[in-house]
């Protein structure tokens, strides 16, 4: 590139930059803070917390980088016209794919980050996000231990804690199993720990067994047992040892059932719909495909609205207030058709993923013809005066310098 091609190279990339990073990080808090209650109300770690909500990055930034540069274009347009150094171009001869090339340089960069996030990097995101979010909602000893609070998790088992020790030691334990329908169990006990076994001997409320799993060690406690029907009797052991297995509260179904969106892109594209648990996907996995692969054709079609409606030079005396504000109705309505495109038509036919891909690239091939001069589109002179008025208006709002008048 020529030393005015790096110029507005080093121009537009440091507003895209910018802009990316201000969106990412104010969007990304936002999200942050729903997720707060994994520490709040599951009694996760900081550490789960920061890695659960820095999983949803990926996706963040393929959704945010198209807008930051098409902002991050007007913005460059705009200062390069409000210093006439777009009128001084012109005047040098400078034709329209001259000044493509800086913004088109950018805009392949950011075509390709784009699709190395959708077809690599968001599914591994996706899919590593699933298996910390099972993981957590398997986490039995973040529910069970509360101090002071009664939490029932697996539809029908009560825990309450009184106090926990530093030592891994549960005080107070109140646990109540009512998965039955025709029988009630109530544990009470001093004292507890949870411990898990992994090779090792488990103790089990007959004995010693061998297999793997989790146990809440209940100490000097006593367990009530009643029934309900037409033999409606209770009954209470006291013991000094007794352990409840709480593996079977962990359901691991979900772990090996990924959706499409969370499937590895080389999965996706060796789909097989007869295989077991495929049934019904085949439309949601050709959708998620066609998602992931016009996605980097969005940032191209964003450049090209944006120097569509603003790559011409004009005066102080032409308003660009309506081309803006057309350039952004367009993108806008260039999202919304292209996601009912790529989520709802694809979904039902091969038709739809194809205009799915059709729109972002109908859309760059129509400004690429304004760009060039090949059609000239014309507002309609209501719209036009409308933009001049407002312009004028805002100008006439501008606060003036102090003793600006007077100089002269």
């Amino acid at each position: 590139m020529r030393l005015l091609d790096r110029y507005i190279f080093r121009q537009v990339s440091l507003a895209f930059l910018l802009c990316l990073t201000v969106l990412t990080l104010l969007i990304w808090l936002i999200a942050a803070l729903r997720d707060f209650n994994l520490i709040t109300a599951q009694g996760q770690s900081i550490l789960v917390f920061a890695t659960i909500s820095s999983l949803a990055l990926p996706s963040l930034v393929v959704i945010i980088a198209p807008v930051a540069l098409f902002v991050a274009i007007v913005w460059a347009l705009n200062r390069l016209n409000s210093d006439s150094e777009l009128v001084v171009m012109n005047a040098s001869g400078w034709s329209p794919g001259r000044l493509i090339l800086p913004f088109a340089v950018l805009t392949s960069l950011v075509a390709l980050g784009t699709g190395a996030l959708t077809i690599y990097g968001q599914p591994a995101s996706q899919h590593e996000l699933r298996y910390w979010l099972t993981k957590v909602s398997a986490d039995v000893i973040s529910k069970i231990v509360r101090e002071g609070q009664f939490t029932t998790v697996q539809g029908g088992i009560t825990f309450h804690v009184r106090e926990r020790r530093p030592n891994g030691a549960l005080l107070g334990i109140f646990v109540q199993d009512a998965r039955a329908k025709d029988q009630s169990l109530t544990y009470i006990a001093e004292r507890g720990q949870v411990i898990e076994t992994k090779g090792q001997p488990s103790p089990t409320e007959g004995g010693v067994a061998t297999s793997d799993g989790l146990f809440l060690i209940l100490e000097k406690g006593s367990v009530q047992r009643e029934s309900s029907g037409s033999s409606s009797d209770s009954s209470i052991v006291a013991f000094e040892h007794y352990a409840i297995d709480l593996s079977q509260l962990i359901d691991d179904a979900d772990v090996t059932h990924f959706k499409p969106r969370e499937r590895y892109t080389s999965e996706l594209l060796g789909f097989d719909p007869t295989a077991p648990g495929n049934a019904g996907e085949a439309g949601r996995v050709r959708s998620e495909l066609v998602e992931r692969f016009v996605a980097p054709l969005y940032p191209v079609a964003f450049m090209f609205v944006a120097l569509a409606a603003l790559g011409q030079a004009r005066t102080t005396r032409q308003s660009r207030a309506s081309a803006l504000n057309i350039a952004i109705a367009a993108i806008i309505a260039l999202r919304i058709v292209g996601f009912f495109m790529t989520q709802s038509l694809s979904v039902r036919s091969i038709a739809g993923a194809v205009a799915g891909f059709a729109v972002p690239i109908g859309v760059c091939l129509f400004c690429a013809l304004i760009i060039f001069g090949v059609i000239r589109p014309r507002l309609p002179r209501p719209v036009a005066a409308l933009g001049e008025r407002a312009a004028a208006l805002a100008q006439r709002l501008r606060p003036q310098p102090v003793g600006g008048a007077s100089g002269s």
